[in-house]
């Protein structure tokens, strides 16, 4: 199959989240179902709605982490919703479609910083829409406030509710302690591969363990320092993992296979932060050569920082202000922002349009039309065609299904238990996209015909199709500027971390550096560089998956970053190398020197504007 539509059949897999299941079903439901007691329907369906927009962004991770990636975007909905109503009721439809756009070239913008302010974008388009064109008798700060109470309300059920099967330990860090053992995991599984084909594998796979325990322990607090020992515990765990995942990573690229004894130690150490229980004894590896002697150093490390159960470092790099205005305002973010603006101000005008028209009846709900294609341009939600095939698949289903739904059900009771339903589903659902729209399209409709609003899953099934049609015409028009902007900023920055990591290792090899935490900072950008890798990798695997008009401006750049990981692979072996002998050995020089002229090559036939790497070693 092309890969555009082997994209969009392909699901992702692994259990089901069984708490946010729950939190699901608690949410959107009993918030409508309170409202409708309270005789205030209209502001419940407004809760309900950033109740099911937050349960889209409520994925696995810390509770402090789903602060910052419920509530963030939450606030931008709210203010979306805000702006949106007042400017419905207060300008003609030129003027509020010309506004629409201009917040959907901010929107898109701000999206390229990352998935919160992805999540935080997206909510600020679909707010503005359902603000200017719900008929809603409340003023728009009410709407604003209702908002914001259904995602608190998720937000107060993640803290609230502990995670099923988390029995050990305070549960307010089981999302820290599952994601610090799952590192610890990787690295026996790295150790486990070495010499094998499935290597490159475990070595990803631990960039994403890493990653993923990495965000889970640095999320927003209002201390500087944590404050628990429970805390500062699992912080020493996750910094004792990186010197192990060095010395496997080294490992890897010797490309030699290992004793399963390398392994077990990781493995006692990964059951131990999952029980909360001290290591015990730890088989130490043969130190036959440097990298198994980094090992066995790192182990013991491990165990005396699990003894001691202190630190807070967690090696990773803030953006500053000016780094996220050079996202928004780069190659990335302008044309991230140019191409959500069309679709999102096209889309307006079209609705307007109709609506104007009457083409609508006595169905005042125009803005559906904007807020789908809010869902089929955002880039970083999948390939475009991939989106808008599911798009147009899963509200079809979920129309139908919706339909035969409403001719059996009482009223309201029976679609009030539908909306809770669908947002028990929503966790499940979100592992294909067509899943999630068909059960978000129940959803919607549940809540419109809770609001007094005749069955309308024929018009949605309508306006879905006209959405599909304008983001593919819009999507795919001639832009200004350089293409595939988006996996040029990505490329862009790993080469940046790669960069600065390679320098500091061959500072290091030309003398001692002075500093009493260079082996803290190397640690610092590496970990830079793997994130920055991994975030090029899925840029570039979404760009290949659309239709080849577009997936042809990011051609090549898979091939520069793979060598870009060998590169950074080959620097922390050498790393590992120079801490045990003090100097780089031939092979390690050879190596690197081969990668950076095949990264030169590559990135003169890409023509991509990428830092260049030092050439001498």
């Amino acid at each position: 199959m092309p890969p555009w539509l082997a994209h969009a059949l392909r699901a992702q897999r692994g259990p089901i989240p069984w708490s946010a299941v729950v939190r699901g079903a608690l949410a959107a439901g009993p918030l409508l179902l309170a409202a409708v007691l309270l005789h205030r329907t209209s502001l419940g369906v407004v809760a309900a709605i950033a109740a099911m927009l937050a349960g889209i962004n409520d994925r696995p991770g810390s509770r402090r982490v789903s602060v910052t990636r419920l509530g963030a975007p939450a606030l931008a909905g709210a203010a979306g919703l805000l702006v949106g109503t007042y400017a419905g009721e207060h300008v003609g439809a030129v003027a509020l479609t010309l506004l629409l756009t201009g917040i959907g070239l901010l929107a898109g913008g701000v999206s390229a910083i990352g998935p919160v302010a992805s999540g935080a974008g997206t909510q600020l388009l679909v707010g503005s829409a359902i603000g200017a064109g719900m008929p809603v008798p409340e003023a728009g700060w009410l709407r604003a406030l209702a908002f914001l109470a259904g995602a608190g309300w998720l937000l107060a059920l993640r803290f609230a509710l502990p995670t099923p099967g988390a029995t050990v330990g305070d549960f307010r860090f089981d999302g820290e302690r599952a994601a610090v053992a799952a590192v610890y995991d990787a690295i026996a599984d790295l150790l486990q591969a070495a010499g094998t084909d499935d290597a490159v594998a475990r070595r990803v796979a631990l960039t994403g363990a890493l990653d993923h325990a990495q965000d889970a322990l640095a999320g927003p607090r209002l201390r500087r320092y944590a404050s628990s020992s429970t805390e500062r515990r699992l912080h020493a765990q996750y910094a004792a993992a990186l010197p192990l995942g060095e010395a496997a990573t080294a490992l890897a690229w010797a490309g030699d296979a290992v004793t399963g004894r390398a392994s077990e130690g990781p493995r006692r150490l990964a059951a131990a932060v999952r029980e909360n229980t001290h290591t015990g004894p730890l088989p130490a590896p043969h130190r036959s050569a440097p990298a198994l002697r980094a090992l066995d150093d790192a182990l013991l490390r491990a165990a005396d920082a699990f003894d001691q159960g202190e630190g807070s470092d967690l090696h990773t790099r803030r953006r500053s202000v000016r780094d996220m205005f050079r996202l928004v305002f780069g190659a990335g973010g302008r044309e991230y922002g140019l191409r959500v603006a069309l679709c999102f101000g096209a889309s307006a005008a079209v609705a307007q349009a109709l609506h104007h028209a009457r083409w609508y009846g006595q169905h005042q709900h125009w803005y559906w039309l904007p807020a789908t294609a809010v869902f089929l341009v955002k880039p970083d939600l999948g390939p475009l065609a991939s989106r808008v095939l599911n798009r147009a698949a899963g509200t079809v289903l979920g129309a139908v299904v919706f339909a035969g739904f409403a001719a059996v059900l009482p009223r309201p009771e029976g679609l009030i238990a539908l909306v809770a339903l669908s947002g028990a589903l929503i966790p499940v659902a979100t592992r294909h996209f067509a899943a999630q729209t068909a059960v978000v399209t129940v959803l919607v409709l549940a809540l419109v015909m809770v609001g007094g609003e005749p069955q309308a899953s024929a018009g949605r099934i309508g306006e879905t199709l006209l959405a599909c049609a304008i983001v593919l015409i819009v999507g795919h028009l001639p832009m200004p500027g350089q293409r595939g902007g988006g996996v040029q900023a990505r490329v862009a920055a790993a080469g940046s971390a790669a960069h600065a990591y390679l320098d500091h290792v061959l500072r290091e090899a030309r003398g001692p550096i002075t500093a009493p935490d260079s082996r803290a900072t190397r640690w610092t950008l590496r970990r830079e560089a793997y994130r920055t890798l991994a975030e090029a990798r899925t840029a570039i695997a979404l760009a290949a998956a659309e239709l080849p008009a577009l997936a042809r401006h990011s051609e090549g750049t898979d091939k520069l970053v793979a060598t870009l990981e060998r590169l950074v692979d080959a620097t922390t072996a050498s790393a590992v190398h120079l801490d045990d002998q003090g100097h780089l050995s031939p092979r390690h020089t050879k190596q690197l020197a081969e990668l950076l002229d095949e990264f030169e090559r590559g990135r003169e036939r890409t023509r991509l504007r990428l830092p260049e790497l030092p050439l001498a070693v």
